[in-house]
């Protein structure tokens, strides 16, 4: 198993707080404890980032697992504490998706097989109970159109998000409803 320091890089930070010496070995060493589900060979990246606001501070763990992001987010009263939940909420982010990683992956092993039995003798499995299947499919056209118009757009859908081609600098955008109301934009890094 990888450690910290191998291929996992662990960075400490604050967010309009200072993280003393103590509370980043802290965040350091809750975090390493992450490296227990990947090899020496995976290339891991973990980021935590501490903030105080209102009184309460937030910790914020983004793992990233080559192009995969898994976070988790808390706030507590103690910053120790929101570091645990944060770190506690990753984890739990990151067995959820390695269960489905794993569950694709056993399907398409018995899909394999199947293949490979005599016609008449193949057997029809359902997906394990709480996994999501993909339904349905939907085709469209991206019309390039500025962001205010890809707004009113998804209000007139009534859709929580809005794929569309940015007028302004034509690459494919993913605009989002926030659990604050607001929106999100997601662009691709180039």
């Amino acid at each position: 198993m990888a450690r910290v320091g191998e291929t996992i890089s662990v960075t400490v930070k604050g967010k309009n707080f200072e993280v003393g010496s103590a509370l980043r070995e802290y965040a350091r060493k809750k975090a390493g404890k992450l490296g227990r589900y990947f090899q020496s060979h995976d290339a891991v990246r973990l980021e935590v980032a501490v903030g105080q606001f209102r009184g309460q501070y937030d910790a914020e763990v983004t793992l990233q697992l080559g192009g995969v992001f898994i976070r988790g987010a808390a706030r507590a009263g103690e910053p120790q504490a929101a570091v645990d939940e944060a770190v506690d909420r990753a984890e739990r982010q990151f067995l959820r998706f390695k269960s489905k990683v794993d569950a694709r992956n056993q399907q398409a092993s018995r899909a394999e097989q199947a293949a490979a039995r005599p016609a008449g003798s193949q057997e029809e499995h359902a997906p394990p109970e709480g996994e999501g299947r993909l339904v349905r499919v939907k085709r469209f056209e991206l019309k390039p159109m500025p962001v205010e118009e890809a707004v009113d757009q998804m209000e007139m859908l009534g859709h929580d998000f809005f794929l569309f081609t940015n007028a302004a600098t034509g690459q494919v955008n993913l605009l989002y409803r926030r659990k604050d109301g607001n929106y999100g934009l997601i662009e691709p890094a180039s």
